[in-house]
């Protein structure tokens, strides 16, 4: 008799421990949910859903040397992170984002493999470290998650947004970045046949007349009039695939040779800067502080 109410006990016991595990699993199952994010791939069109987290560690893989120092790799996560989240508020399509620049780049695990090689496991588990050791961190501004721009390499200075995308952001001001004059390629000259100039500007070849070139503050090209026709300096960065506007042309002959200073569109972060910073012993929080001004490092509630 004594066995018997024993094993009822234990029985009674046991279903009460499981029912309690299970609850428990269920609260941390919820408490774990992350934000998702629809990803249209640019390649297939296809769409595409990932968890928030691991969208994050291919925008880093595929946006910043991996070989970087690990503080700018969590600026750099935090400022995607930030990047995504601000366009999944936005969106007014069927997908936050899309695979490549025209939003942020984005890679695969077997891109990954591709691009690292024999440094895949090395490489990855230091993004996934940067990414996984900042999870849920956003850069907000008057308690909004921001439009976290950024970009390669500044030519001394980041620009204002509104010069560069027409509208102006407290956060996305100039500020000085002096520091990514020493680096390798901040200066490129490139030469092609006068032809092909005219050609992408769709202007005539005979007595090209470069004036009325008007600069912003940092040097970069606002706007210049070719033969008479006026371009935005950003038009001229596309049409001839240059590195960025702060561009000098040179005619000689045949040829047309261009020097570009620094790479990319100049706004909110530059990449190479934050490595530079992090050389100096800056961490994640002074790097995006520097380059994103007013801001609050804060976490997303999910």
């Amino acid at each position: 008799m004594r066995n018997k109410i024993l094993i009822v006990i234990i029985l009674v016991l046991s279903y009460f421990a499981v029912k309690v595990n299970y609850k428990e699993e269920k609260i941390e199952e919820k408490n774990e949910q992350n934000i998702e994010v629809t990803l249209l791939d640019s390649k297939t069109n296809d769409l595409k859903n990932l968890d928030l987290e691991e969208y994050i560690i291919g925008v880093v893989a595929a946006e910043m040397p991996a070989s970087f120092q690990m503080e700018a790799l969590k600026a750099q996560a935090i400022a995607a992170r930030s990047y995504a989240i601000y366009k999944i508020n936005t969106s007014k399509e069927n997908y936050d984002l899309v695979t490549d620049v025209t939003n942020q780049a984005y890679i695969t695990v077997d891109e990954m493999h591709d691009k690292w090689q024999n440094d895949f496991l090395t490489y990855y588990n230091k993004v996934k470290e940067a990414v996984e050791s900042t999870k849920n961190k956003v850069l907000t501004y008057n308690n909004e998650v921001i439009c976290a721009f950024y970009f390669a390499i500044s030519n001394g200075y980041t620009e204002d947004s509104a010069l560069v995308f027409g509208e102006s952001k407290d956060y996305l001001t100039s500020v000085d970045a002096s520091f990514d004059k020493n680096l390798k390629n901040f200066e490129v000259t490139t030469t092609m046949k006068k032809e092909e100039f005219c050609n992408k500007l769709n202007i005539t070849c005979q007595n090209i007349k470069i004036e009325s070139i008007n600069y912003s503050d940092t040097g970069r090209i606002n706007s210049l009039s070719i033969n008479d026709k006026l371009y935005q300096g950003t038009e001229i960065r596309k049409l001839l695939n240059l590195r960025s506007t702060d561009f000098k042309i040179t005619i000689n002959n045949d040829l047309v040779t261009i020097t570009t200073k620094g790479y990319g569109h100049g706004v909110g972060m530059s990449q190479y800067g934050a490595n530079e910073l992090a050389k100096l012993g800056k961490n994640y929080e002074d790097i995006l502080n520097y380059f994103y001004k007013d801001i609050t490092i804060s976490e997303i509630n999910v």
